[in-house]
C-alpha cells in the first residue's frame, strides 16, 4: 500500500522496530522480492557498530557498491566509475567534486576544486547528496532500505532526516529498521508509519519451522522443542531448526521415531549457532577470521589475513555461503561478504579464545597498514579499534586521534568528540610516562575544540578539557598547545563569569608572552585584556585592547589553522568593537565594523566564528540600535547555522534573539515564550556572558505587553546577576530601565528620578554616551512632565551637541524631537 502511494508522489517512511533477530531485514527482502518485477531504483544503506563514529560510513559504502568499485581499483579506473555513476543524475560539477571528496577520491582535475570550510563542505555536502536522490526519484520511483539505524553516525542521521523531510513529495519508499533503544525523531509526521515486529505464536512458529526444513521430516516432538525454546524470535527459530536438521542429517537419524531428547536440540541460540560452526570443520576458522574483520568483509582483506591457499580459501567461503551464514555481493576477489545477521558475527567472534582473538586483530591492522594503505587512511577508526582489540593501546591512541581530527575537518564534530573520548580512555591501559602525558595533551586539545564546537563555550566538559590540557602544556612547555588552551580556558570561564579565572589566566598569557616573545600570545592577552576590561565596564582600556589587535594582526601568520577556528583575535576584536563603539557614541564607526566582522567571518569560513559574529556584531549591536528586522536576519541565520552544525550553545543565543524580534511585532506574548524558554536553557548551560543585557531585553519586552510589575522582578534578577559576576557592563543600562519600570508603575518621581541620575553617573563614569544619552533622555522626559522644561533641554542639548555621527539612530532621533518640543 505504501509503495502504491510512494509511486504516486507521496513520499512514505516506514519505521520498522523490533529486537535482535525479529525479522525486521527479512521484511525489507520481502519488500524488494514483491516488487522486483516493477521500474524502480533500489537503495541500501547499512549501519555498523564499528563505524557509528565514522562520518556518513552507509553512504560511502552504498556509493562504492553502486559505482561497482573494487578495492584493486586504481584511483583513476574509481573515478571513472564514480563519472558513469553520477552521470545518470546529470550531477553539477560541484556535487560530483563533493562525493569524490567524499569517498576520498582525489579529482585529479576531472571536478573543479572549491575552497571550502570544514562547515561549508559539510553542509554541500548533504545538500548534493540530497539532490542526488531527487534526480533519481525523477527517473524513477526510489526504495531506500537504511538498516539498524540504532547504530547510525551522526552526520547520517542528519542526512536521513533531511531526507525523510525531502521525500514528501517524492516518488519515494523509505524503510527504516532499528532495535527499540532507538528513539526515531520522525514520529508522528504524516508521511511517516510506525511498524512494531512481535514475536511469532505457536502456530507461525510451527509454519516457519516446516518451511525451513523442506523436504526434511522432523517429529512433532521436536518441532514443538524448538518453538518453545526460540521463544517466538524468527532467527532463532530458523538457526535452531538448521542446526537440528544438519545434526539429522550427519547422524541420519531415524526421524519418524527420534525423540527432542534424542535429536540433541540445543539449549540456546547461542549453542544452536556454536554446534552450526563446529559441524563447518575447517570452514570455521575463516568464519572466526571474517568475524573479527567485522560483521562486512572483503574478499581481499580475508585472503590477506587467513592461512590459506586461494583455491582453499574459496572453497571455504563457498561452504560459509551455502551454510546461509554469510552472504556474497559482488563475483570472485572483487566480493563482499555479509554476515547474515550481528548475533551471527557475534557467535563465530565469540568462539575465539582471548589471546587468538587479540592476535587476530592486531594482524588485520598491520595488513590494513601495509596492505591497503588507502583503506587505512580513508577509516583510522577501524585501525583504531582493531589496535585496541590487540591490547596495543599507544598504537589505538594515535589512530583515534587520527580519526577524530578527520571527523572534525569535515565538520562531523559529534564523531570527533566520540573518536578522541576512545582515546582518553584508551589510555588508561598506558603507563605513566611522557608518551602517556604527551597523547594525552594531543586529544585533550583537539577535544576542546570539538567541545566548544557542540556544547559551547561554558559546558563543564570543555572547562575540564582546557584545563587539563593546560596542566600538561605547563609540564611540557608546549607553547602552540598552551596557546589553544589557554584561550579556551579562558573563554570558559568568562562565558561563566568567573572574574578570578580570568584575571588569572590573562596573567598567564602576558608573562608567556614576555617569556616566549610570541606574539600569538601578545594578541592572546590582548584579548583577554579586552573581553575583561568590557566585563569591567572599562570600554575606553576594551576599545584600546581591541584595535591594539587589528594593527598587529597578519594573517599570514597569527591566523589558526581550520580545524582550530574556535578562537581568532581578530574576529574577536571586530565583534566587540562593533559593540563597543556603538556604547561610546559612535554609532557609523559601529556599523562599519559590524559590516567588516561579517566579511571578515565569511572569508574565514567556520560556522563557529560566523554565529559569534553574527551574535554581537550582527543581532546585538542592531538591538542596541532598536532595529528589530535585522534582529530577526541575523538571528534565523544563527539559528540555521546552529542546526546545520550541531551548535548547541549558538541555537539557544539565535532562538532567544527570535524571540525578542518576534514580540517587538504585533506576536508579543509568542516572542515572550521563546526568549523565556530560551534563556533559562542559557541559564541550564551556565552561561554569564550577555545574560544581564538579555534580562534588559526581557524586562523592556515585558513592560511592553503591559507587565511592569514582572518586569521590575526581571531588572531585579539582572542587578543580582551582575553583583554575583562582579559584572559592570551594563550596569547604567539595568538602573536606567529600573528607573523606566519605577515610572511605569507610578513610583514616586523621588525614586525615579535617583534612579536616572544614577544611571547617568555611572554613565559618564564608563564614557558610555550612549547609555549617557538614554538615561539624559529617560530623566529629560520625566522632568519636562513635571514642568521642568528648562533642566531638561539644559541636560539634553549639550550631550546631543557632542556627538559627531549616528544623527539617524533612534536614540538620538528621539532626542532631537524632545528638544525640539523644548524649545
Amino acid at each position: 500500500h505504501c509503495w502504491q502511494r510512494a509511486k504516486g508522489i507521496e513520499g512514505q517512511v516506514i519505521l520498522l522496530v523490533g529486537e535482535p533477530g525479529i525479522g525486521k531485514s527479512r521484511i525489507t527482502v520481502a519488500v524488494l522480492e514483491e516488487i522486483a518485477n516493477e521500474q524502480r531504483t533500489h537503495l541500501c544503506y547499512f549501519c555498523s557498530p564499528h563505524h557509528s563514529g565514522s562520518a556518513l560510513y552507509p553512504i560511502i559504502r552504498q556509493l562504492e557498491r553502486a559505482a561497482e568499485m573494487s578495492p584493486d581499483d586504481d584511483t583513476s579506473t574509481k573515478l571513472d566509475k564514480l563519472e558513469t555513476l553520477l552521470a545518470a543524475t546529470s550531477s553539477a560539477a560541484e556535487d560530483c567534486s563533493l562525493v569524490s571528496d567524499l569517498l576520498s577520491l582525489p579529482s585529479s582535475g576531472r571536478f573543479p576544486t572549491f575552497d571550502l570550510s570544514p562547515q561549508q563542505r559539510k553542509s554541500r555536502t548533504l545538500q548534493a547528496l540530497v539532490r542526488q536522490l531527487e534526480a533519481l526519484a525523477g527517473r524513477e520511483p526510489v526504495v531506500m532500505i537504511f538498516e539498524d539505524v540504532h547504530w547510525i553516525d551522526p552526520t547520517s542521521l542528519e542526512l536521513l532526516d533531511r531526507t525523510v523531510e525531502r521525500i514528501r513529495m517524492l516518488p519515494v519508499l523509505l524503510v527504516v529498521t532499528f532495535r527499540p533503544e532507538f528513539t526515531p525523531p520522525w514520529s508522528g509526521q504524516p508521511h511517516v508509519s510506525m511498524m512494531t515486529l512481535g514475536r511469532l505464536g505457536q502456530r507461525d512458529g510451527v509454519a516457519l519451522v516446516e518451511h525451513v526444513l523442506g523436504q526434511q521430516d522432523l517429529p512433532a516432538e521436536a518441532i514443538q522443542g524448538i518453538v518453545e525454546r526460540t521463544d517466538g524470535v524468527p532467527l532463532y527459530l530458523e538457526e535452531f531448526t538448521k542446526a537440528v536438521a544438519e545434526m539429522c542429517a550427519e547422524g541420519d537419524h531415524a526421524q519418524s521415531t527420534a525423540s527432542s531428547a534424542s535429536l540433541g536440540i540445543p539449549a540456546t541460540l547461542h549453542a544452536s549457532l556454536m554446534a552450526r560452526l563446529d559441524r563447518l570443520g575447517a570452514a570455521k576458522n575463516v568464519a572466526q577470521i571474517a568475524a573479527v574483520i567485522g560483521r562486512e568483509f572483503s574478499h581481499d582483506l580475508l585472503a590477506a589475513v587467513a592461512p590459506y591457499a586461494a583455491t582453499e580459501l574459496r572453497a571455504f567461503i563457498d561452504q560459509l555461503t551455502s551454510s546461509g551464514m554469510v552472504f556474497r555481493r559482488g563475483t570472485a576477489a572483487d566480493s563482499l561478504y555479509l554476515f547474515k545477521h550481528a548475533l551471527v558475527q557475534d557467535a563465530a567472534y565469540n568462539t575465539l579464545l582471548r589471546r587468538p582473538r587479540q592476535q587476530l586483530h592486531g594482524k588485520i591492522a598491520r595488513t590494513l597498514e601495509e596492505l591497503f594503505p588507502g583503506r587505512a587512511a580513508r577509516e583510522p577508526e577501524v585501525l583504531a579499534h582493531h589496535f585496541a582489540k590487540a591490547g596495543q593501546a599507544a598504537r589505538a591512541i594515535d589512530y583515534w586521534l587520527i580519526a577524530g581530527k578527520q571527523a572534525a575537518q569535515r565538520s562531523a564534530n559529534l564523531e570527533a568528540i566520540d573518536h578522541f573520548s576512545r582515546g582518553l580512555k584508551a589510555l588508561e591501559a598506558l603507563p605513566l610516562g611522557s608518551e602517556k602525558d604527551w597523547k594525552e595533551l594531543a586529544l585533550q586539545t583537539a577535544l576542546g575544540t570539538a567541545l566548544i564546537s557542540v556544547h559551547g563555550y561554558a559546558a563543564s566538559q570543555t572547562g575540564a578539557a582546557y584545563a587539563r590540557a593546560r596542566i600538561l602544556c605547563q609540564k611540557f612547555g608546549d607553547a602552540a598547545a598552551l596557546h589553544a588552551t589557554l584561550s579556551g580556558e579562558f573563554v570558559y570561564h568568562f562565558v561563566r563569569g568567573d572574574r578570578a579565572m580570568m584575571r588569572r589566566l590573562t596573567k598567564e598569557a602576558r608573562r608567556t608572552a614576555e617569556r616566549t616573545g610570541d606574539d600569538a600570545f601578545q594578541l592572546a592577552g590582548h584579548r583577554m585584556d579586552g573581553i575583561t576590561a568590557m566585563y569591567d565596564g572599562s570600554f575606553i582600556a576594551a576599545s584600546h585592547e581591541f584595535e591594539t589587535i587589528l594593527s598587529l594582526y597578519d594573517p599570514d601568520r597569527h591566523r589558526p589553522p581550520p580545524v582550530l577556528y574556535i578562537h581568532d583575535p581578530k574576529i574577536s576584536a571586530l565583534a566587540y568593537l562593533a559593540i563597543l563603539k556603538w556604547i561610546l557614541g559612535q554609532s557609523d564607526t559601529a556599523r562599519g565594523l559590524a559590516i567588516e566582522a561579517l566579511r571578515y567571518a565569511e572569508e574565514l569560513k567556520q560556522a563557529n566564528l560566523t554565529a559569534h559574529v553574527r551574535t554581537y556584531a550582527g543581532a546585538g549591536l542592531h538591538e542596541l540600535l532598536g532595529e528589530a528586522s535585522a534582529v530577526r536576519r541575523h538571528a534565523d541565520a544563527i539559528v540555521a547555522l546552529a542546526d546545520q552544525h550541531s551548535l548547541h550553545y549558538w541555537r539557544l543565543n539565535g532562538l532567544f534573539l527570535r524571540g525578542w524580534a518576534i514580540a517587538q511585532g504585533a506576536s508579543v506574548e509568542e516572542g515572550l515564550a521563546v526568549m523565556r524558554q530560551n534563556l533559562r536553557a542559557r541559564s541550564a548551560l551556565g552561561v554569564s556572558w550577555y545574560h544581564v543585557r538579555y534580562l534588559c531585553m526581557l524586562a523592556t519586552t515585558l513592560q511592553k505587553s503591559g507587565a511592569a510589575e514582572s518586569a521590575l522582578a526581571v531588572v531585579a534578577e539582572a542587578k543580582d546577576q551582575a553583583a554575583c559576576h562582579c559584572e559592570h557592563m551594563w550596569d547604567a543600562e539595568v538602573e536606567r530601565i529600573e528607573a523606566e519600570m519605577l515610572e511605569v508603575c507610578a513610583r514616586s518621581t523621588v525614586e525615579c528620578e535617583a534612579r536616572f541620575q544614577s544611571a547617568l553617573v555611572t554613565a559618564r563614569r564608563q564614557s558610555a554616551k550612549s547609555f549617557e544619552l538614554r538615561a539624559a533622555l529617560g530623566l529629560a522626559k520625566l522632568w519636562a512632565e513635571h514642568g521642568r522644561g528648562d533642566e531638561a533641554r539644559d541636560l539634553l542639548w549639550p550631550l546631543y551637541e557632542s556627538f559627531t555621527e549616528g544623527f539617524n539612530t533612534r536614540d538620538l532621533t528621539q532626542a532631537r524631537q524632545l528638544l525640539d518640543k523644548l524649545h
